[in-house]
Order: C-alpha cells, then sequence, then structure tokens
C-alpha cells in the first residue's frame, strides 16, 4: 500500500522536509507496513530549493554576492544530484528580507546577487536551472542580474547606469557583447505565480513597488523606467516585452528571463513538481496527503496542495489536506480534488502557542487521518 505525502512548509513552525516527517509518523502509527513516500513539496516561494534538495537529493553552495542595496550578503543555492540543475531563489539574494522595512528604496535595489549566483552554477557545470521568483526588493528589469553576467546598459554617452530600477530612464543602449556564452546552451524554468505585465496599472511598479519603498511618484517613475527598458530590449532582441503576462514578476526579473535568456514563465508548482518527477511517484498511490500552513480561498491560485491535487485527481487518486488554519474560502479546494480539509489544531490556542506545537500537533493530526481512513478502507473491503 502506497501513500504519497507531499506537503509544503508549515510558515515559521515546519520546513515541508520536516512536515512530510510529521505526518509520516502518524501514518505509521497506524499502518506500519505501508509504503510512505515523502516527497516534500513547494509552490516556487521561499523554500523551494529545500524541498527539492530533500526529495531529489544534491548540494548546497553558500556564496558572498551583493545584496538589494549593494551590501555584500551571504546566499546559498543548490545543485541537484544530476550535476547540472541548479535551483535557485531570487529572494536569496536580490529579497524584500535582506532590507529593513525603513532602507527599502525600489529605484535602487538591484538584482546584482541574482546573476552572481547564476554565474557561480555554471562555472560549477549547470545547465538547467529552477529559478524561484518570489520576494524580491528589486525593480531593476534584472538589469543587474544581467550586468553580472556581463550585459553592460549604457546611457546616450556610453557611460554604465548606476544600479537600481531608477536609473533605467536613461538607457540608451543594451551592449551583450560580453554576455556569458554558457547561456545561451542553459535552459531556465522560471517559477511565477502572478501573472503581471512589465508596465502600466496592472505593472511591476504599480502593483509591486509600494510594498518595495516606492511613493506615488516613485511609481510612476519606475514604470516609465521599465517602458524604457522594454523599448531597448525590443531593439536589441526584437522581442516585446512590455505586455507579456508574468514579464512584471519580481519587478520586472520576469521580463529579463523571458527577453535575454531561453527561458519560459510557468506557475512554480508546476515546475517544482515536475522537478519532483511528482507524477512517476504518483503511480500505484493509493492516498495523497498534502498540506501547508493556511488553506484558504487563496489556496487554488496556484498554492502546493492545489498543484497537487490537481494531479492527484486526473489520476484517480484521492487527497487530504492538513492545516495549521482551515480559513474561509478552503471549500474551494473540495472542486480541484481534495476530498478533506482538517486543521491540526487542537482546540482554543495563542498563535506562538500554536507554532511552538506545530510538530507534534500535526503528527497527532496525521495519525488520526489515517486511522479514519483505514477504518474505511477495512470496512468497504469487508462488504466487498
Amino acid at each position: 500500500m502506497k501513500i504519497l505525502i507531499a506537503p509544503d512548509s508549515f510558515k515559521e513552525s515546519l520546513s515541508a522536509r520536516q512536515a512530510a516527517r510529521a505526518i509520516a509518523d502518524g501514518f505509521r502509527t497506524v499502518v506500519p507496513d505501508a509504503d510512505l513516500i515523502e516527497l516534500p513539496a513547494g509552490d516556487g516561494g521561499e523554500g523551494t530549493t529545500e524541498a527539492l534538495v530533500s526529495a531529489r537529493g544534491g548540494q548546497w553552495h553558500s556564496e558572498t554576492v551583493t545584496g538589494p542595496l549593494g551590501n555584500r550578503v551571504p546566499a546559498r543555492w543548490a545543485m541537484l544530484d544530476d550535476g547540472r540543475t541548479a535551483i535557485i531563489e531570487c529572494a536569496a539574494a536580490s529579497g524584500l528580507c535582506l532590507v529593513p522595512a525603513e532602507a527599502r528604496d525600489a529605484s535602487l535595489a538591484t538584482t546584482r546577487g541574482t546573476g552572481e549566483l547564476i554565474r557561480s552554477a555554471l562555472d560549477r557545470g549547470a545547465s538547467r536551472f529552477v529559478i524561484a521568483l518570489g520576494g524580491s526588493a528589486t525593480n531593476d528589469a534584472g538589469a543587474g542580474m544581467l550586468e553580472a553576467l556581463g550585459a553592460r546598459f549604457l546611457d546616450t554617452s556610453g557611460r554604465e547606469l548606476p544600479p537600481g530600477g531608477g536609473a533605467l530612464v536613461n538607457l540608451q543602449r543594451i551592449d551583450l557583447a560580453a554576455l556569458d556564452p554558457r547561456l545561451a546552451e542553459a535552459s531556465f524554468s522560471v517559477a511565477c505565480d502572478v501573472d503581471n505585465p512589465l508596465v502600466g496599472e496592472h505593472g511591476a511598479s504599480a502593483v509591486f513597488g509600494p510594498q518595495k519603498g516606492a511613493d506615488a511618484g516613485m511609481v510612476r517613475h519606475l514604470d516609465r523606467c521599465l517602458q524604457r527598458f522594454a523599448d531597448v530590449a525590443s531593439e536589441t532582441t526584437g522581442r516585446e516585452l512590455a505586455n507579456i503576462p508574468g514579464a512584471g514578476a519580481a519587478g520586472g526579473l520576469g521580463a529579463a528571463f523571458l527577453g535575454f535568456f531561453n527561458a519560459e514563465l510557468r506557475p512554480g508548482i508546476d515546475i517544482v513538481l515536475d522537478t519532483l518527477d511528482f507524477d512517476r511517484h504518483l503511480q500505484g498511490a493509493v492516498l495523497v496527503v498534502t498540506g501547508e500552513g493556511c488553506l484558504d480561498g487563496q489556496t487554488v491560485r496556484g498554492k502546493t496542495p492545489a498543484g497537487i491535487s490537481r494531479r492527484a485527481r486526473a489520476a484517480g487518486v484521492p487527497v487530504f489536506a492538513l492545516a495549521g488554519s482551515v480559513n474561509d474560502g478552503a471549500e474551494a479546494l473540495f472542486d480541484h480534488g481534495v476530498a478533506a480539509v482538517h486543521s491540526i489544531v487542537r482546540g482554543v490556542t495563542s498563535l506562538p502557542e500554536a507554532l511552538e506545537h506545530a510538530e507534534e500537533n500535526l503528527r497527532f493530526a496525521a495519525r488520526n487521518l489515517a486511522a479514519t481512513w483505514y477504518t474505511g478502507m477495512e470496512k468497504n473491503h469487508d462488504n466487498d
């Protein structure tokens, strides 16, 4: 009897790997002979690299790179055991989490550190990249990343622009003569959970700029800067980037990948599940157990439980979901293949207490879920 256990992380309490282990422990007390396959998952956001390394095996690499505001910061990326697939989260080098709230400035923040991580992975033999775009502090259309890989962004006098998206208004030419030639042979799967275009009222600056320190005037300026980038990029590559869905992800980093690399933007959960070879693991399974910290109406919009249930449903395998909290809108999961959802919290509790006891609560809830499910299985078997 094969049971696939594929949760995302439970934010602020358990990594996806820890969650999978707790669920497996709970099930093992009820069905000790079951083949419990732990497959920590993610949707392309924070924790994606850890989930993939836990499931596929790989090696972590630590670098010191350029942070969003030009300071040097430590960052990690991973090479999977195939020796050619690099997993990089842009938040590791260019993330909002690296900038104190009072210091955030979307006009100055750079993605250069993300490019430095890509260069490091190329140096170690990577030819396939999985890039998670979530959580950036930047709005530079990936200019910093491209500069770290050899591109030059020049003004009308032929001088290189200073870092940050606010300088792109003076962009005259993009020089790709020194762009790392290894990029032409590399492929990029870019995990993107938004479909915003690069510019306009739904673009990167208008939608995401305010959380990165941009006021209304700065938003308007940055939108002009990204439009200038799109115009010059189109002259350089022949590709129109301004209105492509997803180009506005991570402050326009999506546009850079689409315009200058052999890249495809896809929902993060699909990239992760393909990298995990999820469909192969699903074969022969009688049950899938997934979960994350919170299940609500947003879960069906590309989150891990929804992506897993969609594939399991197509294969005819039932899915149960466990969560720290089950909130309004979670019932939408029933239309996406989830048979039942359960909160792991036992009684009224504070958030700090719930986080502190998440592992034992998850293990306890998984044990009860296993007992309920297995009892039903036995009754159905006896009635056959």
